[in-house]
This record gives structure tokens, sequence and C-alpha cells, in this order.
């Protein structure tokens, strides 16, 4: 795992994650996080090879051991209306804005880096190999997997807290029998889709 603070050349770096670009329903989560070197954080990785119960401890630990971080989220709404591209993009942009200490400089994970106002890096894969990217993913997983349990109580018979919105073999299904709710994102085929064979196309 890469250190970021070692890399740096004594600049702040912020780590920038993504969680939630497939899913069927739910919005986009992202996270910057700035490490602290003094306090190293032993077993960060990509969120998503990680065990519930060592993410949530991660979790734990990087909200308190980091000089900074921040989660945020771009809406269903701004998913359909942006895409999901854009969606990320914005996401991503509240995230760092919303860090308590501006970073030196911003590395992301993925090939598309969004527009920020510091110098931004952008890693293949960098979720896996780079500790504050491997920070920023796992809270942002961590938020938005709290979320879609939340939001299955309100949305009941869709498997929300089980598949996070995913499209899983059983959310299809639910989509299918129960039709979308007020967090499918409309733009995505499998849901509109859904709503076109209910006669609900344009309709909100």
């Amino acid at each position: 795992m890469a250190s970021a603070a070692a890399q740096s050349s004594g600049r702040l770096i912020a780590g920038v994650d993504e969680v939630g670009r497939g899913p069927l329903a739910g919005p986009v989560y992202a996270a910057a996080v700035i490490l602290d070197p003094a306090c190293p954080i032993a077993g960060l990785a990509d969120s998503k090879v990680l065990r519930e119960s060592a993410r949530l401890a991660l979790t734990a630990l990087i909200r308190e051991r980091a000089l900074s971080y921040a989660i945020a989220s771009a809406s269903v709404e701004e998913i359909d209306r942006l895409n999901i591209l854009g969606a990320t993009m914005l996401a991503m942009q509240r995230a760092v804005a919303a860090l308590a200490i501006t970073p030196g400089a911003a590395w992301v994970d993925g090939n598309r880096a969004p527009r920020l106002s510091m110098p931004v890096q952008t890693f293949i894969g960098g979720d896996a190999r780079i500790d504050c990217i491997s920070a920023a993913s796992i809270l942002a997983k961590t938020a938005r997997d709290a979320l879609m349990a939340a939001l299955d109580l309100r949305y009941p018979g869709y498997g929300l807290a089980r598949h996070k919105g995913y499209p899983s073999a059983a959310h299809r299904e639910a989509l299918v029998r129960l039709g979308p709710c007020a967090i499918h994102r409309r733009s995505f085929a499998p849901v509109r889709a859904c709503l076109e064979a209910r006669g609900m196309v344009g309709r909100p």
C-alpha cells in the first residue's frame, strides 16, 4: 500500500473515491480523506474486498485519526439530470469542498477526474493500492450502505438492505413486480423499461 504522505513532497494529499455508480437505486456517494502520517492505519484496502465488520472498524479509525475527511453525495434526481458520470464528479467535488483542510492535491481513483481548485491525479485501481484513496473508498461505502439500509425500511419489498440498490436478480424481479419507487434511477435502462411497461414514462 502506497503512502500519500510519503510521496507528496510535503503536500497534504486528499484521497478521493466514489461508491454507487452501478446501482439502479439510491444516490452516488463520494468521500475525501487526508490521512495523518503520524497516525497510520493498518488494514486499509479497497472497500469491495473487505468484510462489512472490517469496513466498519476501519471507518471508526479513519474518522478518529484522519487530519480531515468529508462524505458527500449526488441525488437520484441529479443522476437522472446530469447522467451518472456527471453526478459522480459532482459528489467528488462536494466531498473535497467540505474538507476542513484544503489539500495541496487530490488523488482520485479511476481514470476520470473532477474539476477541483487543486492539482488532481488519477490512479486506476488506486483504491486497492493507495492508502488515502482506500480510506475514501471505505468511508463512502459504509455511509452509502447505511443509507440504503435505512431506505429499505422506507421502501420495503425491494431488498435494498441486502443488495444496496445494485441490479441483482432479486432486485430486478422486485422492480418488475412492484414497479420503480421514488429512489430508482429513471435514466437507467432496467428502470426505464419498467416505467415504459407500466405506461409511466414522463410521470413523476
